[in-house]
């Protein structure tokens, strides 16, 4: 899901572990994040893209435009959850309905959406692509609500 880490480090001629050490996390977790044997969490690769001027929608393959992104975001719960409900109200979804395309708990969207809790990066991923909306709209980095693929 997220093969163009290991593209955009590259670009930079940078090792795993110096990318490591600029998310603050081990050398051994971010190789786990590049080879996709875990997901890497919206905080780290809210902390990649802003280091890396990229986009989430390009990081994760949803678009494979890598446009220039100079501003710094932060990951704002609040602005995530009324996202996500306003994405799941305009597909006419009930949040046990939404629960349920995402395999998780009615009490998890709910947390989402009041912004208690960060949506794991697998549930926005598969919401972005699922519904055609931008990874980064959803998590509050654009304003832009659709995919922008190369024609």
């Amino acid at each position: 899901m997220f093969y163009n880490l290991k593209r955009v480090r590259e670009e930079y001629e940078l090792s795993q572990r110096e990318v490591a050490k600029i998310l603050k996390i081990s050398k051994s977790s971010y190789n786990y994040y590049e080879t996709g044997e875990y997901i890497i969490s919206l905080k780290h690769l809210n902390d990649f893209c802003n280091k890396f001027h990229v986009s989430m929608d390009y990081i994760t393959g949803l678009t494979n435009i890598n446009k220039r992104i100079n501003k710094k975001y932060k990951i704002n719960p609040k602005v995530i959850g009324l996202r996500i409900k306003k994405i799941r109200l305009k597909e006419k979804l009930t949040q046990d309905e939404l629960a349920k395309h995402l395999n998780t708990s009615q009490s998890n969207i709910s947390a989402y959406e009041n912004g208690k809790n960060i949506i794991l990066t697998a549930f926005a991923y598969n919401m972005a692509k699922d519904f055609n909306i931008s990874l980064d709209y959803l998590v509050g980095r654009s304003n832009i609500i659709k995919i922008i693929k190369k024609q």
